[in-house]
């Protein structure tokens, strides 16, 4: 996972002046892709106090002004002016298809378009699906697969750190998906513009109307999650590489649609992502619909050459036609309802189903193979052993975030490519990047 450490205050800025407040034990250090142990539990108050989160909704009245502003868009319209195609996995090149998992084998997978998987602007980093955002498992009449990307601070200038997009994919036909982008961005001057998002897209979660996702690390808000929701998917209405409004009406950096936040949750303090005990920053999130109340479930995320153990966090979420998805007390307030620390390294996405936590140690070294841990607090195990650098290193290569597909049982996950630091070293021209699904029970 490539990290966005700086924020755009501007726009982080401006979306605090539209939010409104609402009414309302250590684990051992062990070598790294070693067994990481059984979860241990964080019962400390003060532990479970740094994990606590404030949820902040944008004023009815900034969303109304801006939805007045410019034509609103459905998801199936989105869909179905699609104009990118996504290959299937025979026409994946081959450093494309050796970034999947060595074992369990791909269900299904799929490659970018030619651009997309190519450039180095722009990181693939977090999944999720229609199948956990509704009863039915579609929105509308589509099946969609939506995948975050974030802007590679690495490259390009200054001005365009923390953009985000998100590709709807139209996945109704398994055999032709094909997809269209869409900008992430921050309401300002009470609605009558828009700005960049600000923030590295780390992770996302799909439920109802609403779509969470990761903010960066060292948030000047201290925000963890931006929301976002279908009914506030904005039509552009000139194209250039502007964002907001332009002579001639408003841009989106040069896509077609545009989706606005409609609110945030920040904890208590800056996350500081070298701690491993202070405030924590949040790295993926995803849904988990298989016990009791809905909830999403997030990690954090340290370097998989270390040691630093990581923390693991549940929120229940609310009713999901509720104004924000997450249930919280009078004052505005969504504890963590489930808390653990795990030596697990290097965890660029994290699962959660039946009680059992799935995480992946995507490692770090160019073209090795991340290893998929089930964690549970009685231990950890491995499900393959595939005779690589190291036997359970059968994970897909570089692996970003997850989403389970409750109603077919598919865990879907995707792999991010960004040119190395070394200048010696020369990306292939047809990097590592796919998305692609196994069988939850495979990982068993």
């Amino acid at each position: 996972m490539t990290r966005a450490p700086r924020c755009a205050a501007t726009a982080l800025l401006a979306l605090g002046a539209a939010l409104l407040p609402a009414t309302g034990t250590q684990a051992a250090p062990h070598a790294p892709g070693g067994n990481p142990g059984p979860l241990l539990p964080l019962t400390s108050a003060a532990e479970r106090a740094k994990l606590t989160l404030t949820e902040h909704r944008v004023s009815p009245h900034t969303l109304s002004t801006l939805d007045g502003l410019l034509a609103h868009a459905s998801v199936h319209s989105v869909l179905n002016s699609a104009n990118h195609r996504m290959r299937n996995a025979a026409d994946c090149a081959h450093t494309e298809s050796a970034a999947l998992p060595l074992a369990p084998k791909a269900a299904a997978a799929y490659c970018w378009d030619h651009g997309d998987a190519t450039t180095q602007d722009w990181l693939p980093q977090s999944v999720t699906t229609s199948e956990g955002a509704t009863d039915n498992g579609t929105w509308g009449p589509d099946k969609v697969i939506l995948s975050g990307w974030t802007h590679n601070a690495a490259k390009g200038p200054a001005r365009d750190d923390g953009l985000a997009r998100v590709a709807f994919v139209n996945a109704n036909n398994p055999e032709a998906l094909s997809y269209r982008w869409a900008l992430l961005a921050v309401p300002t001057d009470g609605g009558h513009n828009f700005a960049k998002l600000g923030s590295h897209l780390g992770g996302m979660a799909w439920y109802g109307d609403k779509l969470i996702v990761t903010a960066a690390n060292g948030d000047a808000h201290r925000n963890a999650l931006y929301v976002f929701s279908m009914k506030h998917l904005l039509r552009a209405t000139v194209r250039s590489s502007a964002i907001g409004k332009v002579s001639g009406g408003y841009a989106a950096h040069g896509l077609q649609y545009v989706m606005p936040a409609i609110g945030s949750y920040s904890l208590t303090s800056a996350c500081d992502s070298s701690a491993g005990h202070g405030t924590p920053c949040f790295a993926s999130v995803s849904l988990d619909r298989s016990a009791g109340a809905p909830s999403i479930v997030a990690n954090e995320w340290f370097s998989s050459g270390g040691s630093q153990p990581a923390r693991l966090f549940r929120y229940r979420l609310a009713a999901p036609d509720s104004a924000a998805p997450l249930a919280t007390d009078g004052k505005g307030h969504a504890p963590a309802t489930e808390a653990y620390r795990t030596a697990a390294v290097g965890l660029q996405g994290a699962v959660s189903h039946q009680g059992v936590w799935y995480a992946a140690d995507a490692r770090g070294g160019r073209g090795q193979h991340g290893i998929m841990w089930r964690l549970t607090t009685r231990g950890a195990t491995s499900a393959h052993d595939c005779g690589s650098d190291r036997p359970q290193a059968c994970w897909a290569q570089h692996s970003e975030g997850m989403a389970l597909a409750d109603r077919t049982g598919q865990l879907w996950s995707l792999t991010e490519w960004a040119a190395a630091a070394d200048a010696k070293w020369h990306p292939p021209a047809i990097p590592e990047r796919v998305l692609f699904s196994v069988p939850l029970t495979s990982l068993n």
